[in-house]
């Protein structure tokens, strides 16, 4: 049983969620979205470190996601994501949090089954598997699916960890 801590950075809007994984199942414990105001970075990027440190401290999470800068046609808005995951993986590092990374395409592909997914279909699937009555904000649906990838990856890598250790000479035991 762990308790993940999924993040979709953004300079203006930072989108979290939180679930406990019991086995195969994603429990829905937490989401919702870190807004910044102004307009100089600094600040902005202390009030992600802060929110973050503040989810961190109420859930406890054992473990952290985040999604991975992707290239954007304009150099400026990737440097500051870039520079807004600095500061979530700050506030990870010093609870002493692991922080595993994925793409935008390994998301979707975790939680719908297509790299190629809407916003829409993330925001569908979200809801189904963690059996929401309403549908999650755009971004903190966002941040359940960057936990619930993890947990799936995860699971995934224990479960091929488990049969290498029970390989013997090419026989399964």
């Amino acid at each position: 049983m762990s308790i993940i801590l999924g993040i979709d950075p953004g300079s203006r809007i930072t989108g979290y969620g939180v679930i406990q994984q019991k086995g195969n199942q994603c429990i829905y414990l937490a989401s919702g979205c870190i807004r910044t105001k102004g307009d100089t970075l600094a600040p902005k990027l202390n009030m992600i470190f802060n929110g973050i440190a503040e989810i961190i401290q109420q859930y406890k999470p054992s473990e952290f996601a985040i999604e991975q800068v992707f290239m954007a046609k304009n150099p400026d808005s990737a440097l500051k994501l870039g520079q807004a995951r600095g500061a979530a993986i700050v506030a990870a590092t010093q609870s002493d949090l692991y922080v595993c990374e994925y793409s935008a395409r390994q998301i979707k592909q975790a939680v719908v089954g297509t790299g190629a997914a809407t916003k829409e279909q993330v925001q569908s699937m979200v809801m189904q598997i963690l059996n929401l009555s309403g549908r999650p904000q755009a971004d903190a649906a966002d941040g359940l699916a960057v936990a619930i990838c993890h947990a799936h990856t995860a699971q995934s890598l224990v479960a091929m960890a488990g049969q290498v250790k029970k390989t013997v000479r090419g026989r399964f035991r």
